[in-house]
C-alpha cells in the first residue's frame, strides 16, 4: 500500500485477527491477492493489519475457512468521511441554511419612506416605485441604482421639482420637493377679449359680450375684440366677455438639415454578466461570455452587500454589455428639404395652442451650403387670438 492517495480515496480498514489459524490467513490473503499492510503479531492468538475496504466481502469469505476470526476496528478513507459528512449534514446544512437566510433577508427591502410630500403625491410616488419593484420583499440587488431611481420618478411625476434617494440598511427614504403650483388668480367677474397679436379674423364665436369686429378684418395687438360692456347708453350692463375669436396669424421660422449625419445605435446583440466584487477581486458568478465587440457601451449597477445591520466587504456587481456600430444617415436634397418642412411644422405647433392648426406655408429662402440643407418658411397659421383684459370700475 505504498500509494497513499490511492487508498485514501479506496478507503481502507483496520482489523483485528483472533485465534489459533493467523498465519493461515495471512497466507489465504496472499494467495487471493487481497492487499493486506501494517500487519502487527501482539501474540500467537492475536494480530492487527489494514486492508482495503473494497476486499472486506473477500476477507469474510476466507475466514470461514480459517481457524481465527476478525474485528472490525476503524475504516479510513474518502467512503467513511463521506458517510461521516452525510450523518452529520443536518445540522451543517441547517447552520448554513440559517445563515443564508439571514443574509438574504438583510438585503431584502423591508421599508419605503417617503417625506416632504402631500398624501396624493406620496400614494402617486409609490405606485410609480412598485412599477420598477421599488417595495417591500424585493432584493436590492436586483434594483436600479438610487441615481436611475432618482431620474425615473423626476421623469415620470409632474408635480415634483427634486427627490432624494438614500439607502439604509434595508430602507429605501425618499426626500421630495413639491412643485409650488401658483395659486390661481382671482378673476374679476368682468372684462373684454382682446387681440393678443396682429391678425385678420376668420371666425367668432362668442357666448357673453359685444362683438366689435367681424370676419376679414385686420386687428391690432390689443385690440378689443369682444367688449364686456353690453346694451346701449340708457341701459349698459357689464358681463365677463366669453369666447373664442380665430384668427390668421404669421410667422417665420430658419431650419437646417444636414445631408449626412454619423450616428451610433445598438445592434441587438449583448449579454450580462454578474459578479461578487471582493474589492480585491471579482468573482463571476454567471455568464461568462467572453464574446469581444469591437464598439460597445458598457453599464454598471453596483449594490454594496449587508448581514444584518453591517455593511460587508463585498458587492454585488451586474454589468451589461451591448453591441453598438455606427450607421450614417444620407439625404438627397429633396429629401432634406421635406424632412426640414417636417421639422418645421413640427416646431411651430409645439408653441402654439391645442386647437390652432398651419393653414399654408411658403418656403421663401432656400440654401445648400457646407453639407447642409436651410430653409427660410413663411407660415400662415389659425389661432385663437384672444385673450382676456379685465375691466376696471370706471371704464
Amino acid at each position: 500500500m505504498k500509494n497513499g492517495w490511492t487508498n485514501f480515496v479506496i478507503g481502507t480498514v483496520r482489523i483485528r485477527i483472533v485465534g489459533k489459524g493467523i498465519e493461515r490467513f495471512l497466507n489465504n490473503c496472499v494467495r487471493q491477492q487481497i492487499m493486506i499492510s501494517n500487519v502487527h503479531k501482539v501474540d500467537g492468538q492475536l494480530a492487527t493489519a489494514t486492508i482495503l475496504l473494497k476486499d472486506v466481502k473477500k476477507i469474510r469469505i476466507l475466514i470461514r475457512n480459517a481457524d481465527c476470526k476478525i474485528y472490525f476496528i476503524r475504516g479510513r478513507g474518502f467512503p467513511f468521511l463521506t458517510k461521516r459528512v452525510i450523518k452529520n449534514s443536518g445540522f451543517a446544512l441547517g447552520f448554513l441554511s440559517f445563515f443564508i437566510i439571514l443574509g438574504l433577508l438583510s438585503n431584502m427591502v423591508w421599508k419605503v419612506e417617503i417625506s416632504g410630500a402631500e398624501p396624493q403625491t406620496e400614494h402617486q410616488m409609490t405606485k410609480q416605485l412598485a412599477k420598477i419593484g421599488v417595495k417591500r420583499g424585493e432584493f436590492q440587488f436586483l434594483l436600479e441604482s438610487p441615481e436611475k431611481i432618482q431620474r425615473y420618478l423626476t421623469d415620470n411625476m409632474n408635480n415634483i421639482t427634486w427627490v432624494g434617494v438614500e439607502v439604509r440598511g434595508t430602507s429605501y427614504h425618499f426626500q421630495v420637493v413639491e412643485k409650488n403650483e401658483p395659486k390661481p388668480q382671482q378673476k374679476t367677474p368682468y372684462q373684454h377679449l382682446i387681440a393678443k397679436k396682429k391678425a385678420i379674423i376668420t371666425n367668432l364665436f362668442v357666448e357673453k359680450g359685444q362683438p366689435l369686429v367681424k370676419v376679414n378684418d385686420f386687428v391690432n395687438e390689443g385690440e378689443v375684440l369682444v367688449s364686456g360692456i353690453i346694451g346701449n347708453e340708457k341701459n349698459k350692463k357689464v358681463v365677463a366677455a366669453k369666447g373664442k375669436v380665430y384668427g390668421e396669424t404669421w410667422y417665420k421660422s430658419e431650419v437646417e438639415v444636414p445631408l449626412k449625419t454619423d450616428f451610433q445605435v445598438l445592434t441587438g446583440n449583448g449579454y450580462t454578466k454578474h459578479y461578487l466584487d471582493f474589492q480585491a477581486f471579482k468573482m463571476p458568478l454567471w455568464a461568462f461570455n467572453k464574446e469581444k465587440y469591437g464598439s460597445k457601451v458598457t453599464e454598471k449597477v453596483e449594490h454594496p452587500l449587508y448581514f444584518l445591520k453591517w455593511k460587508l466587504p463585498l458587492s454585488y456587481e451586474k454589468v451589461a454589455v451591448r453591441e453598438e456600430q455606427n450607421s450614417q444617415r444620407v439625404y438627397s436634397k429633396q429629401e432634406a428639404v421635406e424632412k426640414a418642412l417636417e421639422i418645421g411644422r413640427k416646431k411651430l405647433l409645439s408653441t402654439l395652442g391645442e386647437d390652432a392648426k398651419i393653414k399654408g406655408e411658403k418656403v421663401l429662402h432656400q440654401e445648400q451650403d457646407n453639407g447642409k440643407v436651410r430653409l427660410s418658411i413663411h407660415y400662415q397659421v389659425i389661432e385663437n387670438i384672444a385673450n382676456t383684459q379685465p375691466i376696471i370700475q370706471g371704464d
